[in-house]
């Protein structure tokens, strides 16, 4: 399985940080945020990965290069000076992420999920790895049943930005700028969502506020 770091963002709500710093390479335990990921799909035997860049792009590709010293191979998908979105931005990558299913991660957030244990279903078109409702996000995202993704309005749980999908998923679509959500809607509808709870440790660093708690609880931990 090859995997995709979703890296493109602005990170508006990181400002001033994020003016000068490539959101993906904010310190987390003295590292880029990034290379915890990257270090969590080497142990996984995931050795080719797929970023995409947009807003200061060119420090991702310097800080990483092609992946070798991360024990991975990087290959960059980068969109140009206005992002694609999550689900333009995917799209766009699919050549480069082979006819199989393959991993995205929002490398935004920081996580002990193990990669080496996810897999898709024959029938499948995507399984999301969804969390406990954190305090900034009450409502959550979607439903389970079994482990069957549905849509309902309580008992929800919140998508955490890991998830396993197929090339057929993004069936239809057309080049450019779009979100994800009305395609995992559809996908869901159709019954072709599988979905896991992760109960384990799950990070969104959205915040400046967060990425410092984040920063000092790994610190404490080292």
């Amino acid at each position: 399985m090859r995997a995709m770091l979703l890296a493109a963002g602005r990170g508006e709500r990181m400002r001033p940080i994020t003016d000068s710093l490539a959101k993906p390479l904010v310190q987390v335990g003295g590292r880029p945020l990034i290379a915890w990921h990257l270090a969590a799909l080497a142990r996984a035997g995931i050795r080719e990965v797929v970023i995409n860049l947009s807003w200061l792009g060119a420090q991702v590709r310097a800080t990483l290069g092609d992946g070798r010293d991360y024990g991975v191979l990087i290959t960059y998908s980068d969109e140009g000076p206005v992002p694609l979105e999550t689900g333009g931005g995917i799209f766009r990558a699919v050549p480069l992420l082979g006819p199989g299913p393959f991993l995205v991660v929002n490398a935004d957030i920081w996580t002990d999920i193990d990669f080496a244990a996810l897999a898709l279903e024959e029938g499948a078109h995507a399984r999301l790895l969804l969390i406990p409702n954190p305090p900034h996000h009450p409502r959550g995202d979607f439903g389970l049943e079994g482990d069957l993704v549905v849509t309902r309005d309580t008992d929800r749980y919140t998508y955490s930005g890991v998830g396993v999908y197929r090339p057929e998923f993004f069936g239809g679509c057309a080049p450019g700028r779009f979100p994800l959500l009305p395609l995992l809607n559809r996908a869901i509808a159709a019954a072709r969502v599988r979905g896991q709870v992760h109960r384990g440790e799950w990070c969104d660093v959205g915040t400046v506020e967060r990425l410092a708690s984040l920063d000092a609880r790994v610190r404490a931990l080292q």
